[in-house]
């Protein structure tokens, strides 16, 4: 499987249906697609996923969305585009790389930690203050931000 990851292409649409997967917020997605930074990894020249990075903090970047077409998932595309991620953040003279997600995401926590990320703290009722809608994973309502930290130095 050959996976090319690379910046959005000026003009290019901005793959709503993949970052709608990761946060369920059109409004939301918009804001920091406007701030932010995309890359799309394409398989044959389609894309399988995304991700879009945000200055933070001095120093400090976060994958603000990431996201691989559910046909597609459990192949290791994810695991790409966060490594992709953590380098293009390298690149960018970062020392850190941060994420949240939310606490009934276990496997997206898993995959995470598994690519060196820590748990550095919860938002408690981050998805209930950002969110008008409430919804669930797996039976468990989504209410708390998980941030997580990896730092490059």
């Amino acid at each position: 499987m050959e996976i090319t990851i690379q910046p959005w292409g000026i003009g290019e649409d901005i793959p709503y249906d993949l970052l709608l997967l990761a946060d369920p917020s059109k409004e939301m997605v918009e804001d920091y697609v406007a701030r932010g930074r995309g890359y799309g990894a394409y398989l044959n020249g389609e894309l399988a996923g995304e991700y879009v990075l945000i200055d933070t903090h001095p120093k400090t970047v976060e994958i603000v969305n990431i996201a691989v077409r559910e046909d597609l998932q459990g192949k290791g595309i994810g695991k790409m585009l966060i490594e992709n991620a953590v380098e293009e953040a390298r690149r960018q003279g970062a020392h850190a790389v941060e994420i949240g997600t939310a606490n009934s995401s276990f496997p997206q926590l898993k995959l995470y930690q598994r690519c060196g990320f820590r748990i550095v703290g919860v938002d408690p009722g981050f998805f209930i203050r950002h969110y008008e809608e409430v919804f669930y994973e797996d039976g468990i309502q989504v209410q708390d931000m998980v941030r997580l930290r990896l730092d490059l130095i």
